[in-house]
């Protein structure tokens, strides 16, 4: 999809001699580890439609269901700082699972929990949260008509705005006025000039 709507942008600037539109870049993290989010259920990737995903919503009695399985502890645990304490002890045995996982749903609980205490209160306020999506939509909407009037600009179809296409037609109109004019007058003339050779002869 990215690189069709790379090929998009480039055939339509392209074509129409303009840098309208912008190449599309795509965005990764720089740290590996963090391109791909493992699901839950040890699959691949974390997918909403896969059913493994932790949301922000979630409960804590929610998420200790959902990631407390032994085989996530490699998954979970990579990103903390001690990690090669955690390591070491754990291959010389007396560090469980349990404990591990209980660290991690601690490291959860602190980073979720004030997203679920925001979300909770913006429940309370549903006009709020209307009034912040309908200012975001109008940005959005003055953003794209900017771009929308760059593009018909460009191909030329801007037709209340392009004084230089009014213009043009109101030449072209006024030159068809007076050659149907001057038709008009020739018209008028001949037939004159057939009244006039009529008379003559009668």
């Amino acid at each position: 999809m990215l690189e069709q709507t790379r090929e998009i942008v480039r055939s339509f600037n392209h074509t129409y001699h303009r840098d309208v539109l912008v190449e599309p870049e795509i965005l990764l993290p720089q740290n590996k580890a963090s391109m791909r989010l493992p699901g839950t259920d040890g699959k691949e990737k974390m997918s909403k439609s896969l059913g493994n995903c932790i949301y922000l919503s979630d409960e804590p009695s929610v998420i200790s269901k959902k990631f407390c399985r032994p085989e996530h502890f490699e998954q979970f645990l990579p990103e903390y700082r001690n990690l090669d304490e955690l390591k070491d002890h754990y291959r010389r045995g007396g560090l469980g699972d349990v404990k591990v996982k209980k660290f991690l749903d601690a490291v959860l609980e602190d980073t979720l929990t004030p997203i679920r205490e925001k979300r909770h209160d913006l429940e309370k306020n549903i006009d709020y949260i209307y009034e912040v999506l309908k200012a975001g939509t109008e940005k959005g909407k003055e953003r794209a008509q900017q771009t929308l009037d760059e593009v018909k600009d460009a191909m030329k179809i801007n037709y209340f705005d392009d004084k230089e296409l009014i213009l043009q037609q109101q030449k072209e109109f006024d030159k068809q006025r007076q050659e149907r004019e001057a038709l008009e007058r020739r018209r008028e003339a001949s037939r004159r000039g057939n009244q006039k050779k009529t008379q003559e002869h009668a």
